[in-house]
């Protein structure tokens, strides 16, 4: 039995390391660059990069619109880092222009963590995952506000950031504002291919 078909958004940021991370839970992993290629996947994954070029480059290769659909339509889609905020309904720190595809009822504050030297790991009590997970956090947002439907999959248990939302799920989206394609350990991907294997039926 092979596992579902699921696309990696492949405008920007560690889409090779997305690929690999959902080959080895178990999924056909192939990257996305085209609105026709979104009609041949079961999932998709929006990577980490920085959301204001995300949001152009999805625009000027005639995938911001499908995707929203596509995502309006039920299909499973799990957003890391800049991700999270495409996927986010709204967000605060954002340019004046900046779009999201929308689905998640969240407030998502960009850069929330700070620049890049301001990057840091923490371990993360996951729902659903018998260990912690550790997770790397750059230029990462934090989510500020969540809707009545959304589940809380993990906050940061230490330090300044101590209680800040960086995991969500909502029906069949899932998000996290650090980036688990690069730690080697690849249970939120597992997660998230188990969810589309589940909508694909």
């Amino acid at each position: 039995m092979t596992g579902p078909t699921i696309g990696v958004l492949a405008l920007q940021g560690d889409v090779r390391e997305h690929l690999a991370m959902l080959e080895r839970a178990g999924a056909r992993a192939v990257k996305v660059r085209r609105p026709e290629e979104l009609e041949h996947v079961d999932g998709i994954v929006m990577p980490g990069g920085e959301s204001t070029t995300m949001h152009k480059l999805a625009r000027a290769f005639g995938l911001f619109e499908p995707l929203r659909e596509a995502l309006r339509g039920g299909l499973p889609a799990f957003g890391t880092c800049a991700g999270m905020i495409l996927l986010a309904d709204r967000i605060e720190g954002g340019t004046a222009d900046q779009e999201t595809i929308g689905g998640l009822d969240v407030v998502v504050r960009r850069n929330a963590f700070g620049r890049q030297v301001d990057s840091f790991e923490a371990e993360l009590a996951v729902a659903g995952f018998d260990a912690p997970f550790h997770a790397l956090f750059i230029r990462a947002p934090w989510v500020e506000k969540v809707g009545h439907d959304v589940q809380l999959v993990a906050t940061v248990a230490s330090g300044d950031a101590v209680g800040r939302i960086v995991a969500v799920r909502q029906a069949h989206l899932l998000a996290t504002s650090f980036h688990p394609e690069i730690t080697g350990d690849h249970r939120f991907h597992q997660l998230f291919v188990q969810q589309v294997a589940q909508v694909a039926g």
